[in-house]
Formats: C-alpha cells, structure tokens, sequence
C-alpha cells in the first residue's frame, strides 16, 4: 500500500484539474452512504468524528475519517484532521493513505468554486473570505479559477488571524486585506465564502447586496450556523447534497424562522452539473450555495492523488 503524504498529494491537486474532475464526478455519480457521526468526548475536551466511505465504478472504495474539534484553535492547532484510506472496489485490496487534511481542504474549496460557477456572477471580483484556516486560506486561488477575482477581503472572529491570512494572500500576488468590519466587507464584496465553525450567526442578510453569491461551506451540524436566517429570505439557494437540508444548521434555522421552505431549495450540485436545474438568472439575484461536504468529493481527489503516484498517470492493474 501506497502512503502519499502531505507535499505528494498537494502536488496532485490543483484546482484547474480538481474542479473539472468534481464536475464529472458529481455527473457520473457514486455510492455515498450517510456518514457516521460520533460525538467525541475525553478529559473535558469534545470533538466530532466523521466517518464517510464511498464507492464508484471506476474501481475505487474510499473511506475518510475526519476530526473536528473547534476549541483546538486556543492551542494553536487546526480544528480539522483527517485520513483516507483508498481500496479497490473490485477487491477490497488497500491501495493507499492518502494525507486526509490535503484532501479535507481542496475538495471543500474546490466544490465551493464549482457551485460558484453556475451560482456567481461572470464579472464577480471581489471576495470576501469569513474565516482564516486551512479551507479558508485556498478560497482565493479556488474562487479566482472560475472568476476573475481582482480583490480578497479577509475576516475573522480573531483579527490576527485574517491578518495572517491576508498577508499570506499577499504574498502569493492577490490583492488581499484584512477587512476590520464584517458588516462593510460583506456590502463591497460580490461573493462572501464562510468556512469557520461558528455556532453563532456571523452574516446577516441586511447587509447582503443585490447580486451576491453566498457561499457557506463551514458548518455542516445542526448546532453551527454563519448566517442569520434573514439571509435565505427571497434568495436562490442550493446545496451541494440532499443530506444539507437535514444537517446543515443554517438551514434548519431558516426553516423555523420561516424565511425558507424545504421545497424552495432549487436543487444540488448534481442537479446543476446536469442541467435539471438552473443556477442565476440574472445579474441582481441573491444566491446561496450550502455544503455539508460529500464523500464522492474526498474519493475523486484521494483517487487523483494514487493515479498522479503511477505510471502514465493510470492506475495499476486491479484498481479499476
């Protein structure tokens, strides 16, 4: 069995290949049972496990176990951590540890920019990014791969870190600042993408302007909301699973609110990439894109990150 570790499956991964290899996936389908919950709790600390396996027919059977433990950011660790262990679907003969976190973070933001791309508007060029983590911190380079992102606003619950995060953007040739109000960055800014953990509304839908795409891709429990539900109201909104509408704190808020109605979400991803559903219409919609994350996502790029590992790019006799 393969171990492709953190730089090998970075190297793999780019977002001009993963959103395209997304966008097919989603198409192409896969088997995606729902994922194992477990609450985690141990000398006064708490966490949630995640254990999500899926299966294709190109031969691959995946399965990612993912940590989530907000308050690690007081000890100055990421709230995420995850593997992957790849197998073949013919034989059940591992194929590969993948580094789970690399993957974590570029499906995450690479599905993102994928929803982005039917959701947001073609001349959309100002981001504003809610958060500073490892999701956070790929947002630019995924969103500006579908859009021609001129500007990146950064902001966070902590200041120093959007600071850390705005100078990293920086660094790399975006036009990136720390925004000092979340209100004011919201209104300038032409997509708003939020990957915290927040349990407490951060954006409300007052400050949201005609024209914005919303994109929340942090929460993904009942208990974690980013918005206010006055951000749903008289909105487009889609998800990236049908699972969204039964876990996703934001949308269960706006359903009891009553600013939103499960029969008002327009569709999923899947139904985006076939065409059973339109994404915006016009240049003044309000659009909002909730994910929750899927376990097709985590297989496509562990399954990218093997195949870049073999000869020719393909993978060795009995993987598919």
């Amino acid at each position: 069995m393969l171990v492709i570790d953190t730089e090998q499956t970075r190297r793999a991964l780019a977002f001009p290949a993963v959103i395209p290899a997304l966008r097919e996936a989603f198409r192409a389908g896969a088997s995606v049972p729902p994922r194992h919950v477990h609450a985690i709790e141990s000398g006064g600390a708490h966490g949630t496990s995640l254990i999500m396996p899926a299966w294709n027919q190109q031969g691959y059977f995946g399965v990612k176990v993912i940590n989530i433990f907000p308050d690690n950011t007081r000890q100055g660790l990421p709230g995420l951590h995850a593997a992957y262990t790849l197998y073949s679907a013919r034989t059940g003969v591992p194929l590969a540890q993948v580094d789970g976190d690399i993957v974590t973070v570029f499906r995450t933001a690479g599905a993102a920019a994928l929803g982005a791309s039917y959701l947001a508007r073609q001349d959309a060029r100002v981001l504003l990014i809610v958060g500073s983590g490892r999701i956070a911190g790929l947002l630019a380079h995924a969103m500006r791969t579908v859009r021609p992102i001129e500007r990146v606003l950064v902001w966070n619950v902590r200041p120093a870190g959007a600071r850390m995060l705005a100078e990293s953007l920086s660094a790399q040739g975006f036009d990136a600042q720390m925004a000092d109000s979340l209100e004011s960055a919201v209104r300038q800014a032409d997509i708003v993408s939020c990957a915290t953990l927040s349990t407490e509304p951060l954006v409300r839908g007052a400050w949201l302007q005609p024209g914005t795409h919303l994109d929340l891709i942090g929460s993904f429990k009942p208990d974690m909301k980013e918005t206010d539900p006055a951000c749903f109201a008289g909105a487009e909104v889609y998800v990236d699973t049908d699972e969204a509408p039964t876990k996703a704190g934001d949308l269960l808020a706006a359903f009891e609110a009553g600013t939103l109605a499960q029969s008002d979400i327009r569709g999923t991803l899947a139904d985006l990439i076939s065409g059973r559903v339109q994404g915006r219409r016009d240049a003044s919609q309000v659009t909002v894109f909730k994910a929750v994350g899927s376990a097709l996502e985590d297989l496509t790029l562990a399954a990218m990150a093997y195949e870049a590992r073999q000869p020719g790019g393909q993978a060795v006799p009995g993987a598919k």
